[in-house]
């Protein structure tokens, strides 16, 4: 007999565990934020064709507008779902704050968009100025980085937690000696 008891609670986590249980809350926030960021994608990626292929309107301009739309969708989803538990501060500071950082997250897949079409388009036109380099540049280089950015961006600074102040205090008086 050694004691232990069948079925008894271990102690030990082990490292899988400690680190669930240390970033547990940000797996749930990020898996949320997936669900909400792939809907707003199906979105994205269905106008976009839709207006530059069924349209025939420029694909940088197809690009703009299908993301406003589903930025849209996206700020909805995050703000009463992902986010739902954070504080609710002014909510035009929330919107603004969310379209800002989202305009730059815009900016981040044209930028890939615009570098595949018109840089490496440039080179070679008949692989970079097709429907699928410009598909593969604008929604899984541009919108993969791009998602990155959002994430920390709006945790950080759009969906703050309660007491959390949205931009740190800067000191300005450093040669005080303090």
């Amino acid at each position: 007999m050694t004691g232990d008891q069948p079925g008894a609670p271990q102690t030990r986590r082990g490292p899988i565990g400690a680190l669930l249980h240390r970033f547990g809350h940000l797996i749930h926030e990020l898996s949320k934020f997936a669900t909400v960021g792939g809907f707003a994608f199906l979105v994205d990626f269905a106008l976009f064709n839709y207006l530059a292929s069924g349209r025939g309107m420029p694909p940088l301009a197809a690009k703009t507008i299908s993301t406003i739309i589903a930025a849209t969708i996206a700020f909805l989803g995050n703000r009463f779902w992902t986010w739902r538990h954070r504080q609710r501060s002014n909510p035009a500071r929330e919107y603004a704050l969310f379209f800002f950082f989202n305009g730059v997250g815009l900016g981040i897949a044209v930028a890939c968009l615009a570098i595949s079409r018109y840089g490496l388009g440039a080179i070679w036109p008949e692989v970079f100025q097709t429907p699928l380099a410009d598909n593969i540049a604008s929604f899984i280089v541009g919108t993969g980085l791009g998602t990155l950015f959002r994430f920390w961006s709006y945790r950080r600074f759009v969906f703050v937690e309660a007491g959390t102040p949205p931009v740190p205090a800067t000191s300005h008086d450093r040669e005080s000696g303090a």
